[in-house]
């Protein structure tokens, strides 16, 4: 490790990396930005088309039966791929892929209302069951889509201001107490407006419980993973980027 300055900031980094306030990387060359993005846009997708609209239940040693939304399975690659995005790239560049996925989930959700809606064929009977797993989803991706702005955001603030804050520092901190944050907004937001009236009220009430503490103990498992790929990712791309001056406004995609 060696020590490095970023605008008074104090931080230590390892060999091969350089310490760097988020305005120089400005029209940079990223090797594996772009990439990140793309996984990003469909696991979002994925999670929300797949995996938002079942409850699940399962028999757990000790805990007995869990109840869950299914969409939980799709947690752990969004969320450590989430926390890479604002560790290794800082706080704008998160932004943009949270405004591309954004897109990309009113474009799903407008061609699933569309496939639903088209008259089926007189000789092809699956359309009750494709309206079945797809007719609710404008509005579970209504309620999605904003969940997923306002969590995802809290998310890449928290982490982004505790990495200055604590210099860089603790990574596992900022990793669970965005989490802690983030999800906390996006399950307060996305379960109630997304199946009131459709299910229990009691059953979204677990759910939310189940599903908050669920993804909140995925990311503390995680956290070794999370250091791996955040540790690859920096020696890569030889960037560790500090959000020192960085306007936090998420009505914008300017990096």
């Amino acid at each position: 490790m060696t020590e490095q300055r970023v605008d008074g900031l104090k931080v230590d980094v390892r060999a091969g990396v350089q310490a760097v306030e988020a305005g120089a990387i400005e029209g940079k060359r990223l090797k594996y930005y772009d990439y990140c993005m793309a996984a990003f846009a469909v696991i979002l997708i994925c999670s929300n088309l797949i995996g938002a609209g079942k409850v699940a239940t399962l028999d757990l040693p000790m805990l007995g039966a869990v109840t869950f939304g299914a969409g939980i399975l799709f947690f752990p690659l969004s969320y450590v791929l989430g926390d890479v995005l604002t560790e290794v790239y800082g706080y704008a560049r998160a932004r943009r892929v949270v405004w591309v996925g954004f897109a990309a989930s009113v474009f799903a959700a407008s061609m699933a209302a569309l496939v639903v809606a088209m008259p089926p064929a007189a000789d092809w009977t699956g359309q009750d069951a494709i309206a079945q797993v797809l007719g609710q989803a404008p509005r579970i991706f209504a309620a999605s889509i904003l969940a997923f702005w306002a969590g995802e955001f809290a998310n890449a603030f928290v982490m982004a201001r505790m990495k200055v804050l604590t210099e860089g520092r603790w990574l596992w901190t900022r990793t669970i107490g965005s989490t802690v944050v983030g999800q906390g907004v996006d399950t307060l937001i996305f379960y109630p407006l997304a199946f009131w009236g459709i299910w229990e009220p009691s059953l979204i009430i677990t759910v939310m419980i189940t599903n908050y503490l669920l993804k909140v103990g995925w990311e503390a498992l995680l956290t070794p993973v999370t250091y791996k790929v955040v540790n690859t990712m920096k020696r890569r791309e030889g960037l560790d980027v500090y959000d020192v001056e960085t306007d936090f406004t998420p009505f914008r995609t300017k990096v």
